[in-house]
């Protein structure tokens, strides 16, 4: 996927991509503040918003091959087997049964099948929104903070999913997240937004361990959580400008 000169107004801010490339089978983390402009981008990638200017070029992607889970997912006022299968029912792809039972089975939801959905805890929930975003084999996912504030076994677990997909069938990963320990385990490419901009793109090791742009440095700084684990595997402290 390619984004070009990419512009959206909304109120005060503006969203403004001169260019963005989102290689195809690369699990791709979207990094930075609070109001950089992340959730809209994915909103404009998934055509929830329309831009005002510029284009997305999906390079033959169609609506039904992209699929978006977020931290506070929607899930039908219906079963946990029913909110599962829905986007087969929606692509009119009929349930493999056998198939339904392993996904659900690899999130611990295996005596859950017939429970209300809304019913399930909020880690729960977000396992579900997660399998049922795989279950009818998309080729990209937005993952927008599904990955923030989870127990360390589900994180692990989501990460393990992440990497069990790349190595079986290779698709286009865009993830949303805080958390930049967890990017920089999974991710491929990392691209830093500011103040409505791309300003950066690279792999995990340039843009988290050795970024030259100050605003990157500033924002590393301040998130404590990264900067321990960076002191845990003995990478040099950064200091901001």
């Amino acid at each position: 996927m390619k984004i070009f000169d990419l512009r959206k107004q909304m109120g005060d801010f503006s969203l403004q991509i001169d260019r963005m490339e989102l290689e195809s089978g690369v699990v791709h983390g979207l990094v930075g503040a609070n109001g950089s402009g992340k959730s809209t981008l994915s909103k404009l990638i998934m055509g929830i918003l329309k831009p005002d200017a510029g284009r997305i070029d999906y390079e033959g992607l169609t609506p039904r091959d992209i699929t978006m889970t977020s931290q506070k997912p929607y899930l039908l006022h219906d079963t946990v087997y029913q909110n599962l299968i829905y986007p087969l029912k929606l692509r009119g792809i009929r349930p493999e049964e056998a198939e339904v039972d392993r996904w659900l089975a690899r999130c611990g939801l295996e005596g859950k099948k017939s429970q209300y959905a809304r019913s399930l805890s909020s880690g729960e929930q977000q396992k579900l929104s997660f399998i049922r975003a795989l279950i009818f084999r998309p080729s990209f996912i937005i993952v927008d903070e599904t990955l923030s504030n989870l127990d360390p076994d589900s994180t692990e677990l989501f990460e393990e999913m992440i990497r069990e997909q790349q190595r079986s069938r290779p698709v286009t990963w865009l993830i949303i997240s805080h958390q930049l320990i967890h990017i920089r385990r999974v991710c491929g490419q990392v691209h830093f937004m500011e103040k409505g901009r791309q300003i950066a793109q690279g792999s995990p090791e340039e843009i988290l361990l050795r970024p030259e742009h100050p605003a990157i440095r500033r924002f590393l700084a301040s998130t404590e959580v990264f900067y321990r684990e960076r002191e845990e595997t003995g990478e040099a402290g950064m200091q901001a400008d």
